[in-house]
């Protein structure tokens, strides 16, 4: 019968049937790192949600489904707190006042149903504030400043936030440092190095390093126009112009008219200036 068809189709074979709640994901990059929550989207439908539909005082799914999950590329701080790179289930203990946040190393689970506590790997409060009203329950993520976003959530009229901070500099100085020792003589990756060194105004002399061997190995408008920035930096902005200078000559039909341009523009500028 139907029962006996079932069982013998494979599981690719077998239709996916729609959620009442659907899937949702939201993603942001703050520096070279990234946030990802993934959850299932229950509706409020006009039914009682807090002490009813989702109990006080136990643990919940925050969402519908599939456990809800948050996914950290590099290792950050959540709500202030260490949290290896991973993903991780995120539950919540609603209160009537305050919540209970917790961070679950069994990313992959139905629910919060068969969740085991010794999986926790964090537990935080926060405190959900009064909101305009949300129908189908929604994760955002703000960036509020260089490293850092805010896990936002409404549901119902009720909303929260946490931050998640990461290290940028370090996670970056990390990357450019394994990109170098692992590509000593690719131009792209010495110049991407040295313009990191320039931006963060960190480890300069490295930084003139990496980009004189680029140099070296080949040159171009892009390398030249970054030795007029180091030259500017140290203070040598004759030399710098030099630099620039040579950078036009390099561009000229090999890059947009408009880089030129503005390069002259920079020039201009800097040979308006008084002497110091």
């Amino acid at each position: 019968g139907l029962a006996a068809l079932a069982t013998a189709l494979p599981a690719s074979a077998q239709p996916r049937l729609p959620f009442p709640s659907p899937a949702a994901s939201v993603s942001q990059e703050i520096g070279t790192s990234r946030v990802t929550v993934e959850y299932h989207r229950p509706a409020v439908r006009g039914r009682a949600v807090w002490g009813g539909l989702v109990p006080y005082g136990e643990t919940w799914r925050l969402g519908a489904n599939e456990a809800t999950t948050i996914a950290l590329s590099h290792a950050a701080k959540v709500a202030g707190r260490d949290v290896p790179a991973g993903t991780y289930a995120l539950f919540a203990v609603p209160g009537k006042e305050r919540w209970t946040l917790v961070l679950n190393r069994k990313a992959k689970q139905w629910g919060s149903y068969f969740t085991d506590p010794r999986d926790d790997l964090l537990r935080f409060e926060v405190t959900p504030s009064p909101a305009p009203f949300t129908e189908w329950m929604t994760f955002s993520l703000d960036a509020v400043e260089p490293g850092t976003v805010r896990v936002a959530w409404a549901w119902e009229k009720l909303a929260f936030s946490f931050p998640v901070e990461f290290d940028v500099p370090s996670i970056v100085w990390a990357e450019v440092d394994a990109a170098v020792k692992a590509k000593p003589d690719d131009v792209a990756t010495l110049m991407q190095a040295s313009r990191w060194a320039l931006r963060r105004r960190e480890r300069l002399a490295e930084g003139r390093a990496w980009l004189d061997r680029s140099l070296a190995i080949q040159e171009s408008f892009w390398n030249r126009e970054l030795l007029g920035n180091y030259l500017r930096e140290a203070g040598k902005t004759a030399e710098a112009i030099v630099a620039l200078r040579r950078a036009v000559e390099l561009s000229k039909g090999k890059a947009p008219d408009g880089y030129w341009k503005a390069l002259e523009e920079t020039i201009a500028t800097w040979e308006a200036e008084p002497a110091k």
